[in-house]
């Protein structure tokens, strides 16, 4: 575990509100008690749980919903969500989250999103770069000695998330949404939520109008079985798909001759009981053929997890040694939504302390 702490890692799929803490989800379900929101006797005991059953993990994310509705919760979680990553030398960190509306306290979608930005400017703790600078602007790891140096960096781009449940309009509007924060590090669109919900053609005039407008997209894909949604994903030819755990052979088959990266998470998926054991989990076959994938938490706070422990959880199920998990966590890059320049920076950093892995 120590060394799997030590080594640079890039995270792709991480759910801002899947990742809080548990001392910052048991402390604001605290603040509700005798509220008439939440029955604390009911989730007191699964927010101290670490290894949580099916029902209970949903029963998080229902409890979640609920607390992360006001400006000043979201910038929090963003804050110290970005601070625990980059804790555990995280280096560059693709963060999504569903834009919300709230007409209590008077959050819109923009609001949502400026009060994720407020949370990103707010860290003090470590050195961020989420805003797209102008080409000749310094590096974060350029300047910086690679081996030794206490404080932490972290390149952090953002993806708006559309929900399954939302209408075309309303997916539409995230996607404008986007657009018009780029200069504040959105650079692409995820389509995620509740896998039975909704139908693919709602969504696809606003994930064709995000591609069209330079947007990266990504999208949850073959989280249950739907063979006719799983092709049109992969007709759609996203720059990468998440999890792919109910693909058919026709489906893998077109994935690997695309050679679309997977976001692969293997605790959610063992957790929620998508995929039955690690021993068939798909990741060993993807990488034995060397397709492009990248190993993420999806929600480390809900499932208990880390980036760290991923890897480890890898290495000790599939065999994977030092150098695979490094050249694992390096090949990421390439997969990464940045820019040109940033996807340069990181490489070098890698480079650079590739002889101490």
């Amino acid at each position: 575990m120590e060394w799997c702490l030590s080594m640079p890692k890039v995270e792709l799929h991480a759910h801002l509100n899947g990742s809080i803490r548990d001392s910052t989800l048991l402390e604001l379900t605290e603040g509700l008690i005798g509220k008439g929101v939440i029955d604390i006797s009911e989730v007191e005991h699964i927010i101290k749980k670490y290894n949580r059953s099916v029902a209970e993990v949903f029963k998080l994310f229902d409890l979640i919903h609920i607390l992360t509705t006001d400006h000043k919760t979201v910038t929090r979680i963003t804050r110290e969500v970005i601070e625990d990553f980059a804790s555990e030398n995280v280096v560059y960190l693709e963060l999504r989250t569903t834009p919300k509306r709230n007409d209590s306290v008077g959050m819109t979608k923009r609001s949502y999103v400026e009060a994720v930005i407020k949370g990103l400017r707010s860290i003090t703790s470590v050195d961020v770069d989420f805003v797209p600078r102008c080409e000749d602007s310094k590096s974060l790891f350029s300047s910086v000695p690679a081996i030794g140096h206490v404080r932490k960096r972290i390149y952090v781009r953002l993806l708006l998330s559309i929900d399954r449940r939302e209408t075309a309009e309303a997916a539409m509007e995230t996607v404008k949404l986007a657009l018009e924060m780029r200069p504040f590090g959105v650079v692409g669109i995820d389509l995620s939520g509740n896998p039975n919900i909704g139908d693919w053609a709602t969504y696809l005039p606003a994930l064709k109008f995000a591609r069209e407008q330079g947007l990266y997209v990504t999208l949850h894909c073959g989280e249950v079985p739907n063979s006719v949604e799983i092709k049109n994903m992969l007709d759609f030819r996203p720059q990468r798909i998440g999890h792919a755990c109910h693909l058919e052979d026709e489906h893998w088959r077109q994935l690997k001759s695309s050679k679309i990266p997977v976001e692969i998470c293997l605790t959610s998926n063992i957790r929620t009981l998508t995929i039955r054991s690690i021993d068939v989990h798909h990741f060993g076959e993807l990488y034995k053929e060397k397709h492009p994938l990248v190993l993420c938490t999806d929600d480390s706070g809900v499932f208990s997890t880390s980036l760290t422990e991923e890897y480890k959880y890898a290495a000790d199920s599939f065999g994977l040694g030092r150098r695979e998990m490094f050249e694992l966590s390096r090949n990421a890059i390439e997969y990464t939504f940045a820019d040109s320049k940033v996807k340069e920076d990181l490489r070098n950093f890698f480079n650079s302390v590739a002889k101490k892995y």
